[in-house]
């Protein structure tokens, strides 16, 4: 008998060390296992033609809030104009408002009003809308707006977030090993995190993976030539009053966009849109380039663009969440060299009725004004400073812009979530980089009696903890920045 228990725990210390021998392989091969074509993507750099710079606006006067809006009014101009395709690529496409009482812009009902509009208008239209399962709940809870889309003839493609790296191998090893199999259904257990009615515990896990198409575009034609827009703003309705903003442009960027989203649909199990449209390289004498950038290219034109600054250069970054080392480290160095910075930053306190802990940009914004960094908070009041931009002035007036779906975090920049950002270089004196500057300063300097930042010391939080829950948060990727 003793023999017999003795050759028992051998047995399952060796089926133990078996699983976690497993285990550890998986989680080593889903943090470095290749990327999916079309992940990580670098566009030439290329002039574009009728580039337009837009921006939602919230602010206060006198204590009200206000809004201004144009990127979805910018998107819906666009579908209207098209003729033979329309492709949207957009993270969040829902009509969840989390637990505020607060009424918001209905913008996924008016989006999906849109696109069935246009279909019927011209059948041969092909229309094409790739989200991220989180709108389904990841088959928790099916999408009314995304049922109506299919049934009006536009297929949706939820994005296939397996193909991607993991952020948080810890967690995401037994999800992929235990869950994953066993897909997922609506079910009665649990509430809905995002609304009203319930979910499956398998819901819970597949949110609990933290990964994302984050993406944020629009690709029409116009009748004879591509246009595109990249922006940070999401058709959600509990996001309709964040700031945000957006870049509309014509040109081949406008082709090397949509190549980069026919890298998702392969890899997602669809088949590219087929539609006759000629592309014209037709060269812009505006003096501006634009260039698509995907996942890790934005992290590494950043860096370069950042590490390039010179003494008495200026840096302006207005950011919704900031927490990459990479970054934050090359911020200070370039204030240690003498670069004018300035940092505008959301005080993470807001989402959807939900209070936050300030975590990243508190504990980061305290490590920046040690540095010597400027940085001041949009002053929200329920909404989100949810802008990802970043602009550079040269001494001699050459000037570089960035702006899109991406965070500087490290899930947002490598290769862990999917993202687009636009560059564009040229003169301070060209329209898009002027009314790009025009809307930081703004923000910065609350002009024309609006208001909306305050300065450090409103947000200042200088305790220990968050500093420790940031940098564990942020090297684990046990989070949701």
């Amino acid at each position: 008998m003793a023999e017999l228990k003795r050759g028992l725990r051998m047995l399952r210390k060796r089926w133990l060390g078996l699983l976690i021998s497993i285990m550890v392989c998986v989680a080593v091969y889903q943090v470095y296992k290749p990327l999916p074509n079309g992940v990580d993507f670098s566009a030439p750099v290329r002039s574009a033609t009728n580039i337009q710079f837009l921006a939602d606006r919230t602010y206060t006067v006198n204590g009200e809030r206000r809004s201004e809006q144009q990127i979805f009014d910018a998107v819906f101009d666009m579908i209207a104009g098209a003729r033979q395709i329309v492709l949207v690529d957009m993270f969040l496409f829902n009509d969840y408002q989390g637990q505020g009482a607060e009424q918001h812009r209905a913008l996924s009902a008016e989006l999906t009003a849109a696109l069935i509009a246009q279909k019927q208008r011209y059948p041969e239209l092909e229309v094409h809308v790739i989200s991220d399962p989180i709108n389904s709940l990841y088959g928790g809870r099916p999408s009314l707006h995304f049922a109506q889309l299919e049934a009006a003839g536009i297929p949706v493609t939820l994005t296939d977030l397996t193909r991607l790296r993991d952020s948080n191998p810890v967690y995401s090893t037994f999800w992929r090993l235990f869950v994953q199999p066993f897909g997922n259904s609506p079910g009665e257990l649990l509430p809905n995190p995002f609304g009203e009615g319930r979910v499956s515990l398998r819901t819970y896990f597949a949110m609990l993976n933290f990964k994302a198409n984050h993406r944020k575009l629009i690709i029409a034609d116009n009748g004879h030539e591509l246009t595109a827009l990249v922006t940070s703003a999401n058709p959600h309705d509990g996001s309709s009053a964040h700031g945000n903003v957006a870049l509309r442009f014509n040109g081949d960027a406008a082709w090397d966009l949509f190549k980069s989203e026919v890298g998702v649909l392969a890899f997602s199990g669809e088949a590219n849109p087929i539609f006759e449209l000629q592309q014209l390289s037709e060269t812009a004498n505006n003096g501006l380039t634009v260039q698509v950038v995907t996942e890790r290219a934005v992290e590494r034109a950043t860096l370069e663009l950042i590490d390039g600054a010179k003494p008495g250069e200026t840096l302006d970054l207005a950011m919704f969440y900031l927490s990459d080392r990479h970054i934050v480290n090359v911020l200070k160095a370039a204030v240690a060299r003498g670069v004018i910075l300035r940092v505008l930053l959301d005080p993470n306190k807001d989402a959807f009725g939900r209070e936050k802990n300030g975590v990243p940009n508190r504990p980061v914004a305290h490590e920046l004004m040690q540095a010597g960094v400027t940085v001041r908070w949009c002053d929200t009041r329920g909404e989100q400073c949810h802008a990802k931009w970043l602009m550079h002035r040269g001494v001699e007036g050459n000037t570089t812009m960035v702006l899109g779906s991406t965070n500087l975090t490290r899930r947002n920049l490598h290769n862990l979530n999917l993202e687009t950002n636009v560059i564009v270089r040229g003169s301070a004196e060209a329209i898009p980089l002027q009314r790009g500057q025009t809307w930081f300063e703004e923000r910065w300097n609350n002009l024309n009696d609006r208001h909306y930042s305050v300065d450090y010391t409103t947000y200042a939080d200088e305790r220990l903890w968050p500093r420790l829950l940031y940098r564990i948060m942020e090297a684990t990727g046990i989070s949701t920045f």
